[in-house]
């Protein structure tokens, strides 16, 4: 439990540096942000959307008004020249958008990885491990807007075999929604199976000299439960650590991916909100991925101590 509370306080404060940072680099933008957001409105609707963004008060003031709006879970307003809308309702629709495509990303990821690091590990050197390296030194070298492309013109255009653009909810038709995910899924998790696999693949190879398997060997225990029973839990924290680090690869990524493949996630109304110079909106979507972020990357080093029992004694120590 102390550990869980240094945790979580590390946590809140790793927060309040974000949202600070994140108020602080939009407003060094230079420019006045209401002759950008507003620049054929009248003199009257632009004094009425400085005193609304309260830009004549110190920033400090406005820095506070703003984090209390977050906590009771205003994100603030897009405006326009003749109205404004919450924030809250578009990331409301969008955030689970997001989600989902990043859960699809990571799930394609480690299905793939998982096996094929474990294969390759157990049979390194052979012509099926020196394959698989080439293929995912080829996969990292490719970005993920350029494998969305080529999904889209030969799954999409040349095939016909999925849809290239729009999204379906869960909810309304789970096969079509499938069909709409996938290459966008796709596309976000072959850089990933490339470096999961990779990780997978050395800590692996470096568990099977372990005294422990030797002992395994010699209980004549078969290949297969050492490999998936006793070498992989403990081969499976750098691929842990990383793949929560990743979801910041994730986020960067779907922001092109959703453009893209016409995905009403999160990473498009960012992409919306930097075009449309709606700084207030920019401000909250940032504090949101930050959020996600930190609190997933909190959960991973909770799972440390799941996967192995040394790191649970070592804590209980502390």
């Amino acid at each position: 439990m102390r550990f869980v509370v240094r945790k979580l306080v590390q946590l809140t404060v790793v927060l309040l540096l974000v949202t600070f940072i994140s108020f602080l680099l939009m407003n060094l933008l230079p420019g006045d942000p209401v002759e950008v957001i507003v620049p054929f409105g009248s003199d009257e609707q632009r004094q009425a959307l400085r005193e609304d963004l309260n830009l004549d008060d110190p920033m400090i003031t406005r820095y506070w008004d703003w984090l209390s709006g977050l906590v009771r879970g205003d994100f603030g307003k897009y405006y326009t020249t003749s109205s404004s809308r919450p924030v809250s309702k578009d990331l409301k629709e969008a955030l689970p958008v997001s989600l989902q495509l990043m859960a699809y990303a990571q799930i394609m990821a480690l299905a793939v990885a998982i096996p094929v690091g474990v294969a390759t590990a157990y049979r390194a050197g052979s012509r099926f491990d020196k394959a698989a390296n080439t293929s995912a030194f080829a996969m990292l070298a490719m970005p993920n807007f350029a494998i969305a492309l080529l999904l889209s013109y030969y799954l999409g255009v040349k095939l016909d075999l999925l849809p290239v653009t729009g999204y379906r909810p869960f909810g309304e038709d789970q096969a079509e929604h499938f069909r709409r995910m996938a290459m966008p899924a796709l596309s976000l998790a072959v850089g990933q199976i490339a470096i999961y696999m990779r990780l997978l693949r050395s800590d692996m190879i470096a568990t099977l000299q372990e005294d422990f398997i030797t002992m395994a060997k010699a209980k004549g225990m078969r290949p297969r439960r050492i490999l998936w029973r006793h070498a992989l839990r403990p081969s499976s924290l750098t691929l842990l650590t990383v793949a929560g680090l990743n979801v910041g690869t994730l986020i960067g990524g779907a922001v092109v991916i959703e453009v893209i493949f016409s995905l009403p996630g999160i990473g498009r109304l960012i992409y919306e909100a930097i075009l449309s110079r709606q700084y207030v909106a920019v401000q909250s979507f940032i504090v949101v991925i930050g959020a996600a972020y930190v609190i997933l990357n909190f959960l991973v080093d909770i799972l440390y101590s799941i996967l192995d029992p040394r790191i649970r004694h070592v804590r209980a120590i502390q």
